[in-house]
């Protein structure tokens, strides 16, 4: 088992470096840029806001004349960037030295790798804060959204899977698989629009909820138990506004899963001996028939952490990860756009190795050690 860990290990390094190189070239050709935007925020009535940027205005980086337009008006001769004309070529060089545009590609590749290795991700372009601290400032609301969204999607649809492949074909079975796919087709920006309308603040139906943040005003001075219930009632939209599409996907693997070994000659052997059926299905099916759901954890988990929350934090005023990312990517942020996708993809990476390690937990008859990593 330890010479597969290490492997595994090993192999992180090249795939890492795959990912990271592939989205350093498409960035590359990008329209826009750092410096871009400076310029123009530069520029006198220039609109350079995230959605202006990428709206294909006048001022956006997919108007016309593109990102390598030639300036006739600026005093030292032709510019590679567009809206430069009339601005001194020795300032757009310090912005291309600030940003580290005055080295070559392949330099400032691997100088951002050496850096990454060394978990030293430097700062911000626009913001002058460490990326490090900008991570954890975001990181409670994708804490709790990723992990209660997670668990609470695996709490229900793990034994409501079990059930309904125990009655499978039966009424239970196919009014509840109506109500899965229904809820799986509903996109979960709208139903958290939904969810807003009926219960959030300012509800003329039921005004329970709040719609803003994580926790309420003055929640460092609440009792213990109110700081508990407050973050609960912020948390209670945002989280089942998620869970839908999950809960549908999980529901629907568990079922089938367990289908699939209950139909095995060693379930039939085991009811031949006379083991009730709780014993059948929790002491011999239950640890193969987990497996594949097991299987579908790690990317359920990375999905909802980092990437699945966009537009629920956006619904729900809510400061996490997933809007620190859009929001550095349409701004140019290459310093926290290449850090955090370094971040994600090693902790992506990490969680499918220990998912694979918690395979031999649940059937020990899984070694690892007679394959290749």
């Amino acid at each position: 088992m330890l010479a597969y860990i290490v492997r595994r290990l090993l192999l992180m390094i090249p795939t890492l470096f795959g990912i990271m190189l592939v989205s350093f070239v498409v960035v590359q050709f990008a329209p826009g840029g750092p410096v871009e935007r400076i310029i123009a925020q530069l520029q006198q009535g220039a609109d350079s806001s995230a959605t202006s940027r990428i709206s294909g205005g006048s001022g956006g980086d997919f108007a016309s004349g593109g990102q390598t337009q030639q300036g006739g008006g600026n005093e030292g001769g032709s510019s590679k960037y567009r809206g430069a004309q009339g601005l001194d070529p020795k300032f757009i060089k310090q912005l291309e030295a600030q940003f580290g545009f005055d080295k070559p590609a392949h330099e400032r590749f691997f100088t951002m790798m050496w850096n990454y290795l060394r978990f030293d991700f430097g700062k911000s372009y626009f913001r002058d804060v460490p990326i490090l601290t900008l991570i954890k400032e975001k990181l409670p609301v994708s804490i709790s959204l990723g992990l209660w969204m997670t668990l609470l999607s695996y709490a229900i649809s793990i034994p409501l899977g079990i059930r309904k492949a125990m009655q499978d074909g039966s009424r239970f079975d196919v009014w509840t698989s109506s109500v899965i796919i229904v809820g799986y087709a509903v996109p979960g920006f709208l139903f958290a629009i939904l969810l807003i309308v009926l219960f959030g603040e300012g509800s003329s139906f039921a005004p329970i909820f709040p719609l803003r943040g994580l926790v309420s005003d003055g929640f460092s001075a609440m009792p213990w138990w109110e700081k508990i219930f407050d973050y609960a009632r912020h948390l209670a939209l945002p989280i089942l506004s998620m869970a839908l599409s999950a809960f549908a996907t999980s529901t629907l693997l568990t079922k089938n899963s367990f289908l699939d070994e209950i139909r095995k000659q060693y379930v039939l052997t085991a009811r031949m001996k006379g083991l009730r059926e709780n014993q059948v299905l929790y002491r011999h099916v239950f640890r193969n028939a987990m497996l594949i759901v097991i299987a579908g954890f790690p990317g359920a988990f990375i999905g909802a952490f980092f990437a699945g929350s966009l537009l629920i934090e956006t619904v729900f005023s809510l400061d996490g990860l997933g809007l620190l990312s859009f929001e550095s990517i349409v701004n140019r942020d290459y310093a926290v756009v290449f850090a955090t996708l370094y971040i994600f993809s090693l902790l992506g990476l990490v969680v499918n190795l220990l998912s694979d390690l918690t395979y031999t937990w649940i059937d020990p008859r899984i070694d690892f050690e007679t394959r290749e990593a």
